[in-house]
C-alpha cells in the first residue's frame, strides 16, 4: 500500500538577498505522523514553516500539501497553525476561552451569532480535547501562559484540520506542565488521527513523544524515525548543530 504524504518538500532552497537560509531540503511527512523539527537558533526552522504555509516562495524546489503543489493549494482549512507568539495575544481583551476558540471558526462562519448547533459542538469538543473544559467561560487574560497556549491550540483545531503545525508550543509553559502538554499533543495525534509537525529546542523530551525527527541547520542533516535519531551520539548532533551539545532526558 502506497504511503500517503500530507507534506512533501523536494529540493527546496530559500535565501534572503544573498544569505542562504534553506539549502536543498527534501522532507516527506506521512499521514498520521508526529514530527519534531529540531535545530539551533537561526537554522531556518521559521523560514521552512513560512514556505509550507505559502507565506514565502522558495527560489528553488517544490512543495506539495496533500499531493497538491502549494501554488495551486486552496484547502487551507485542512491546515492549522499555532505560532510561538500565540500567547502574546492581547490578554486584556474581554473574551472568554469559549469565544477565543470559536474565533477559529469565524472566518468560515461569520460572527458568533451565525453559529449552528454543530459549530457550538465543535468548539466544545476542541476545548475538551486540550483539557480546558473547566475554563470555557473564564476570561483568557486570567489564565497562565501554558493554559493560554492550550486555548490557542484549541482555536487551531476547532475547524478539524488534518495537519497541525506548532512553532515552539511550550514557550511560556511552566516546566512542570511540559510533560502533560506533550501528552495532550500525543492524544491529538493518536486519538484524533491528526498529523503534527512541531518545532522545539527540547531534544531530550521530543524523542520520547514523536514518531519522526528532522534535524535542520540550513541543510536537513537527519530525517527519520525517532528511535533512529536517539541512536545518534552527542558528537554527531554537535556536528549538526555546529557547537557542542549535551542531550538531557526528562524521563522519570
Amino acid at each position: 500500500m502506497e504511503t500517503e504524504y500530507v507534506l512533501k518538500m523536494e529540493h527546496v532552497s530559500f535565501r534572503y538577498e544573498k544569505e542562504n537560509v534553506l539549502e536543498d531540503i527534501n522532507l516527506a511527512v506521512p499521514k498520521g505522523a508526529f514530527v519534531g523539527i529540531v535545530g539551533p537558533n537561526g537554522s531556518g526552522k521559521s523560514t521552512l514553516f513560512k514556505c509550507v504555509l505559502g507565506l514565502l516562495k522558495p527560489q528553488q524546489g517544490k512543495i506539495y500539501l496533500f499531493g497538491t503543489p502549494i501554488e495551486a493549494f486552496k484547502d487551507w482549512h485542512r491546515v492549522g497553525y499555532v505560532s510561538q507568539k500565540a500567547n502574546s495575544f492581547n490578554t486584556g481583551f474581554p473574551a472568554t476561552v469559549y469565544e477565543v476558540v470559536a474565533s477559529g471558526l469565524a472566518a468560515k462562519r461569520g460572527m458568533f451569532r451565525f453559529f449552528t448547533k454543530k459549530d457550538r459542538q465543535a468548539v466544545s469538543e476542541a476545548i475538551e480535547a486540550v483539557g480546558m473544559s473547566a475554563f470555557a467561560q473564564r476570561n483568557i487574560g486570567e489564565l497562565s501562559g501554558g493554559q493560554q497556549q492550550r486555548v490557542f491550540i484549541a482555536r487551531a483545531i476547532v475547524s478539524k484540520p488534518e495537519l497541525l503545525i506548532l512553532d515552539e508550543p511550550t514557550v511560556g509553559v511552566d516546566i512542570h506542565h511540559v510533560q502533560s502538554f506533550y501528552t495532550m499533543l500525543d492524544e491529538l495525534n493518536r486519538r484524533l488521527g491528526m498529523t503534527l509537525i512541531l518545532v522545539t529546542h527540547d531534544i531530550g523530551t521530543i524523542t520520547e513523544k514523536v514518531t519522526h525527527v528532522a534535524c535542520l541547520n540550513k541543510h536537513l542533516y537527519f530525517h527519520g524515525k525517532a528511535e533512529e535519531f536517539e541512536k545518534l551520539g552527542e558528537q554527531t548532533l554537535s556536528q549538526f548543530y555546529g557547537h557542542p551539545l549535551q542531550v538531557l532526558s526528562h524521563q522519570h
